[in-house]
């Protein structure tokens, strides 16, 4: 009963992120509250992570079976996944507006902003030009490497987050198609969704 219960919750609240956050919502609450739509982003945040933390209490009360352990040489794998997560958190927050993330850069200038680089435009340098979406990728890794252990509840925790992050990648690409149209094609043509498929492709041909 309880995993069932874990898993409601989790389901919950990656569904209440997508819905506050998806375009028919947005352009509603947009056209609803004019010039004071410039808050959503901050407010967006501090919702999404307020009703996270009850979710984060009643998850660490579960643990049950174990099912895997991070140990012996499998530590150093670990590891670099988990050096890999950063890099892709610390790079691509060189690449995007983190005020415009955090909801500040809207407030400022009383105006909605491309969810793109600092910019607004499409920048293909550094990790741009080897993944798309350097953070919904780092979020992936890092969910799996951050425990030593997992449990059966971790596991449900776990898939719950990557199908939501996938999803999200995939509605986030639909949001950049329709903001910046053949523009964002190309793009996708040339660098990979997640998985930098692209770019070790290009590298090998670089070596051969």
């Amino acid at each position: 009963m309880q995993y069932i219960v874990l898993t409601v919750f989790w389901i919950l609240w990656c569904s209440i992120h997508s819905l506050l956050i998806s375009t028919s919502v947005t352009n509603y609450l947009e056209n609803k509250t004019g010039q004071y739509f410039k808050f959503y982003r901050l407010f967006f945040n501090l919702i999404s992570l307020v009703a996270l933390i009850p979710v984060l209490l009643y998850s660490y009360q579960i643990k049950g079976q174990l099912i895997y352990t991070w140990e012996g040489y499998l530590i150093i794998i670990q590891f670099i996944l988990f050096m890999i997560a950063f890099i892709l958190f610390l790079t691509g927050a060189r690449k995007y507006d983190m005020m415009q993330f955090l909801g500040i850069r809207q407030i400022q200038s009383g105006q909605s902003h491309t969810p793109l680089t600092e910019s607004g435009k499409i920048d293909m340098s550094g990790v741009l030009g080897i993944t798309r979406h350097p953070w919904y990728l780092g979020s992936i890794i890092i969910i799996w490497v951050i425990n030593k252990h997992i449990y059966i509840s971790t596991l449900i925790i776990n898939c719950i987050l990557t199908i939501y992050l996938i999803a999200g990648t995939y509605l986030e690409e639909r949001k950049l198609r329709d903001i910046c149209g053949e523009r964002y094609r190309s793009y996708q043509k040339k660098v990979s969704m997640l998985i930098p498929f692209k770019w070790v492709r290009g590298q090998i041909k670089n070596i051969f």
